[in-house]
């Protein structure tokens, strides 16, 4: 099993980034271009304790996308996604329940965070995923995967910035 982890501070309300985030409707909105995603289906759930907020995957929740797994070929995979924790302004999981993995579980983490005198949040995200594709999958993790992995996580916290921060 592989681990990555991503960090990002932004100097915008934890209440702000975490509604952004718990939003599936933005997911799009912080992937490369080149990826093509697209949402296809949603089946959400309202987290517990809703605050009157649309939209947002709660526990249970299912989010399908598709996307250009090896742009820039025209050819598509789906994936699709199940929320299995959430936190109100603090953290949420997803786990991948069909897509190019064999494992792949993704949390995203905030803290309010205070830098030179400014408020902000702190995004963390941690993902543990299996490859698969038997003997191959540790080599294609080492020369594929997780050069795309911080290639699109380099491109949502440029994203993140003009759209947030």
């Amino acid at each position: 099993m592989s681990t990555a982890q991503f960090t990002q501070w932004l100097p915008v309300s934890i209440e702000t980034v975490f509604l952004f985030f718990a939003n599936p409707d933005n997911l799009p909105r912080i992937m490369p271009p080149k990826t093509g995603t697209r949402l296809t289906e949603l089946r959400l759930i309202a987290p517990a304790g809703s605050r009157s907020t649309p939209s947002l995957a709660g526990v249970g929740s299912e989010i399908v996308t598709s996307f250009r797994l090896l742009p820039p070929l025209p050819l598509r995979a789906r994936w699709t996604a199940s929320i299995t924790e959430f936190e109100w302004d603090h953290h949420f999981a997803d786990v991948q329940k069909s897509g190019p993995f064999r494992r792949f579980h993704h949390r995203h983490e905030f803290t309010a965070e205070l830098r030179e005198g400014i408020s902000g949040t702190l995004v963390r995200d941690v993902i543990e995923y299996e490859v698969g594709i038997g003997p191959l999958g540790p080599w294609a993790d080492k020369l594929f995967v997780t050069r795309k992995l911080q290639h699109a996580f380099a491109y949502r916290q440029a994203a993140l910035r003009k759209l947030l921060g």
